[in-house]
């Protein structure tokens, strides 16, 4: 098939790579290139750069909504566009530009944690399993007929970043074998009645939060880990989160304690002991090792 790809992160990076093995991609959308720093130097996203090393042109449009976009995406003449963490609403000309529509690699067993943050969302909520779903695409948010599954067990260590890096590797055997068997396959329609929203993570989600249980609490630190993360200000610097387990230490609630050299958040319920901290400006480290010479 020829295929236009949409994508922006790494978690697309997979699904590039097996299905240059097996079709012709002649062209990939991503998000345009930031500025940023003092020197203003140019980020592109990973998808861009991959492409760049492929030698395969890249389209960075800030929307789709304009005549003159979804006529350069139609002039493409692909078979399909398959679609994975794009960031950009796909209006109807662009969902019908192709023969076979466009197809999303999505980062939850729909209907299932539908919008910008499956992954995260699943690990925060304590769900058992989450998985990647390939479905056809359609103008409601991730609403559109599954074609594959596959589920991957959360278990207690799961992270946002060790999950995104499962999914992205299953996604793309996936994508494959759904090109592979295109016309074999069965639609399903989804359940509207099992669907939850994947809210996009807010930077205001990043500070600690006492107000919640220690087991809520931990799950979303380790669903933020790596990003955004989960941050507290002392002694006016601030420090991130890592890595923190569930203990009956008693601990005043809404406080940060020292005790016998470790590092406790006191919660609604039980406390939290932080294992793995990062102080401002430094490197990850053992929290036992930060208070040897630092003073809480």
């Amino acid at each position: 098939m020829k295929i236009v790809f949409m994508g922006t992160p790494d978690f697309a990076i997979p699904s590039l790579e097996k299905l240059k093995q097996e079709h012709e991609i002649i062209a990939v959308y991503t998000r345009e290139p930031k500025i940023a720093g003092r020197g203003n130097k140019i980020l592109k996203t990973p998808v861009h750069l991959w492409a760049e090393q492929h030698n395969i042109p890249v389209h960075t449009p800030k929307t789709l909504r304009l005549i003159e976009e979804q006529n350069k995406f139609s002039a493409l003449k692909a078979d399909i566009a398959v679609v994975a963490a794009y960031g950009l609403i796909l209006p109807r000309p662009i969902l019908t530009a192709f023969p076979y529509g466009c197809v999303n690699i999505h980062g939850s067993l729909l209907p299932r944690w539908r919008g910008a943050a499956p992954i995260e969302r699943a690990i925060e909520a304590g769900d058992e399993k989450t998985g990647i779903t390939i479905m056809k695409m359609d103008e409601g948010l991730d609403t559109g007929d599954m074609l594959l599954k596959e589920e991957v067990k959360i278990s207690d260590d799961t992270t946002g970043e060790s999950l995104r890096q499962k999914l992205s590797v299953i996604g793309a055997d996936l994508i494959a074998e759904a090109l592979r068997n295109w016309k074999y396959l069965t639609a399903q329609k989804q359940n509207d009645d099992y669907s939850c929203y994947a809210a996009r993570i807010e930077k205001q989600e990043s500070s600690l939060d006492f107000n919640i249980s220690a087991c809520a609490l931990e799950r979303k630190i380790r669903a933020f880990n790596p990003y955004p993360g989960i941050y507290f200000e002392h002694k006016g610097e601030r420090f991130k989160i890592w890595r923190a387990v569930v203990t009956e230490e008693k601990i005043p609630v809404g406080t940060i304690t020292c005790r016998n050299n470790r590092l406790y958040i006191g919660c609604m319920d039980k406390a939290l002991e932080i294992i793995e901290i990062q102080r401002q400006g430094k490197k990850v480290m053992n929290t036992v090792e930060l208070l040897r010479g630092y003073n809480f």
